[in-house]
C-alpha cells in the first residue's frame, strides 16, 4: 500500500481528497491534506524506541495540549498515524524567535505550569543527561564511528549536569526547535510533542536559545520575562551550561540516528551530528571562561 493509499483509508474524510507533502524531518512524514471539512495534516512516525520516542504518548500529549489551548485539534489517531488541524499559520524560523522571545517566554512558561493538569496515564521523565549517557550505551552497542568520542561526551554531560540550578519539576515540551513555534498572527502554538515530559523550565528554555542562536542579551529576555525577575549568575551558568548539553544531545540524536533511521546522505548526517558536536564544544569553551570562580 503507497502512502497516498493509506491517507485515503483514513476513516475520517468527507468527499474528494487534495493531497500534497509537507516538509519534515527524518522521524516522521507529514502530509496536507483537504476534504470536505476543512484542511488536516497527516503525520506518519513509528514507534523510536533508541530516541525515547513512542507514538502513543505523544498523542496522549497532542490531546491534552489541545485540551490545554496550546496545539491544534487532534483529530485522528493509530498506530502510526496522527491527524491534526492544519492552522495555516506561519512557522517561525530563527529570526522570529529571536523577534519574540518575550512573546515565546510567556507562551512557555503557561505550558510548563498548566499541562500538569492535563496530561494522563504513566509519568515519563525527560533529563537530558540521562539521554545523553542512554545515546552512548546506544552507539557502543552499535559500533558507532563515533565510539571513540564517548568517555569525552560523558566526562562533558557530568560537568553540564553539576552546573545545573535547582528548579521545579513542570511538564516541557524538550524539543523547541523555531519551526515548533507557529504564529497565527493573533497568538502562538505549539506542535511536536514526541519529546514531551517531566523535566525542569532549564532544557525548553536552553533548547529554545540555542536553536535560535540566541545573543546573551536575548537570552537574558527569555529568562528574565520566565522567571518575572532578571536571571541571578546561578540561573545564568545553568542556561548555558544546558545549552552546550541541548546541542550535545542534538549531536548524539543524530549519532544514533545514523545507525537507524534513513537520512538523505551519509554526507549530511556527518556534517549534522559533527557541527553539533563542534558547537557544543565552543560553547563549552565560553562556558567555561564566563562562569571560571574569581
Amino acid at each position: 500500500m503507497t502512502t497516498m493509499d493509506r491517507i485515503r483509508a483514513l476513516p475520517l474524510w468527507n468527499g474528494t481528497l487534495t493531497i500534497a507533502p509537507l516538509k519534515g524531518g527524518i522521524s516522521n512524514e507529514s502530509w496536507l491534506v483537504e476534504d470536505g471539512n476543512g484542511r488536516h495534516v497527516v503525520r506518519f512516525g513509528k514507534d523510536y524506541p533508541f530516541h525515547h520516542v513512542f507514538r502513543d504518548r505523544e498523542a496522549m500529549v497532542a490531546r491534552a495540549a489541545h485540551e490545554a489551548g496550546f496545539a491544534p485539534e487532534l483529530r485522528y489517531a493509530a498506530p502510526g498515524v496522527m491527524v491534526s488541524a492544519f492552522l495555516g499559520a506561519k512557522t517561525y524560523g530563527a529570526d522570529d524567535v529571536r523577534a519574540n522571545a518575550g512573546r515565546i517566554a510567556h507562551l512557555v512558561k503557561r505550558f510548563h505550569d498548566e499541562m500538569p493538569r492535563h496530561v494522563s496515564g504513566a509519568g515519563f521523565m525527560f533529563w537530558a543527561f540521562h539521554v545523553i549517557r542512554d545515546y552512548a550505551r546506544t552507539l557502543a552497542a552499535g559500533n558507532s564511528r563515533m565510539c571513540r568520542e564517548l568517555p569525552r561526551y560523558l566526562d562533558l554531560a557530568d560537568k553540564l549536569e553539576k552546573a545545573q540550578a535547582p528548579l521545579p519539576i513542570i511538564f516541557s515540551h524538550n524539543d523547541l526547535l523555531p519551526a515548533n513555534f507557529l504564529d497565527d498572527g493573533s497568538r502562538l502554538w505549539l506542535i511536536d510533542f514526541e519529546y514531551a515530559g517531566f523535566s525542569t523550565a532549564m532544557f525548553d528554555l536552553a533548547g529554545t536559545a540555542s536553536n535560535a542562536g540566541m545573543t546573551a542579551e536575548e537570552s537574558d529576555e527569555l529568562l528574565t520575562v520566565y522567571f518575572g525577575g532578571r536571571p541571578d549568575q546561578a540561573i545564568r551558568r545553568s542556561h548555558q551550561a544546558m545549552q552546550c548539553a541541548s546541542l550535545l544531545r542534538e549531536a548524539m540524536w543524530s549519532m544514533v540516528s545514523e545507525l537507524y533511521l534513513t537520512a538523505p546522505s551519509p554526507r549530511t548526517r556527518r556534517s549534522s551530528s559533527s557541527a553539533a558536536a563542534s558547537s557544543a564544544a565552543r560553547r563549552l569553551i565560553t562556558w567555561h571562561a564566563t562562569t571560571r570562580p574569581t
